[in-house]
């Protein structure tokens, strides 16, 4: 026996496309699996699909008018990487930087970019649905940088978002915004 065929409304097809391209969306908007690293007691996590190699601290040449936390370039198979100072860029001080420190290189945009952190720690799977909001409770600059957090048994871990860690707003008194970022 047959069943008989269910006409549907193309407005109901409409609807369902969309909420199947939103949480499309949403799947590729945060990564399924992370680097986690330390910054002090912190732990922070990266896309692993933005991750292009993780290396130990080695000397770095210093450029001048460089933010602080642009600690200097190295140069990576002829490729000039600039280093950020993630202690530094979160308002923690500068990292005294020994060779048990590591470097990750990361992708942003198109640009190498390498991040100095204490240690890593581990390759985290996760689901989507484990992102959780970062609370906006205060302006603080450090949130910005910040897509989500993540609960794991060996703790919580801040998401990175990379394409928001190289921006600086600088405001002057007219409200002019000044918007320095890896794209430049």
């Amino acid at each position: 026996m047959t069943e008989p065929a269910v006409a549907s409304s193309p407005l109901g097809a409409g609807q369902t496309g969309q909420a199947e391209l939103a949480d499309a969306a949403r799947a590729t908007a945060f990564p399924t699996q992370l680097i986690s690293f330390a910054i002090g007691d912190d732990q922070y996590g990266v896309d692993i699909m933005a991750v292009r190699e993780i290396k130990g601290w080695t000397d770095i040449t210093p450029l001048p008018r460089q933010p602080d936390y642009v600690r200097g370039v190295l140069n990576l198979r002829g490729v000039i990487v600039p280093i950020v100072d993630l202690r530094c860029r979160f308002g923690q001080g500068l990292t005294k930087a020994t060779p048990l420190h590591i470097v990750i290189i990361v992708q942003i945009a198109s640009k190498p970019i390498g991040l100095l952190a204490d240690r890593v720690l581990d390759i985290v799977s996760l689901d989507v649905s484990q992102i959780k909001p970062v609370p906006r409770v205060a302006q603080a600059q450090r949130v910005s940088f910040l897509s989500g957090l993540v609960t794991t048994e060996a703790g919580m871990i801040a998401l990175i978002d990379l394409p928001n860690l190289l921006t600086m707003q600088i405001g002057d008194e007219d409200h002019a915004v000044l918007k320095i970022s890896a794209a430049a």
